[in-house]
């Protein structure tokens, strides 16, 4: 089973979409966040289930329409570990950061 590591800056992104939420939909922002967290998860099971980008990366689907989000990640299969880079929302035009 792979490790799953979120790099510091994703602490950012969950603070933009709890902000967002708080602003849209208050009750719904801890369990949203609980899902996103679940579906990360995953990739210590199948670290390559996320669809292939650029520069080794991948990027892992994560809900739908409003409520669907995306995981910026890179397998390390050496260390078997899955680093996750950012999240975004799907309606966000792009990562924050690369």
């Amino acid at each position: 089973m792979a490790r799953v590591e979120l790099a510091a800056e994703v602490a950012e992104d969950f603070d933009r979409i709890l902000a967002f939420l708080a602003q849209h939909d208050a009750a719904a922002a801890a369990a949203r966040v609980m899902e996103i967290m679940q579906a990360v998860e995953v990739l210590a099971h199948n670290p390559l289930i996320g669809r292939p980008i650029s520069n080794g990366k991948r990027e892992l689907v994560i809900g739908r329409r409003s409520h669907g989000y995306v995981a910026l990640y890179q397998y390390v299969e050496a260390i078997d570990t899955a680093f996750v880079l950012a999240v975004r929302s799907q309606r966000e035009a792009g990562y924050i950061r690369n």
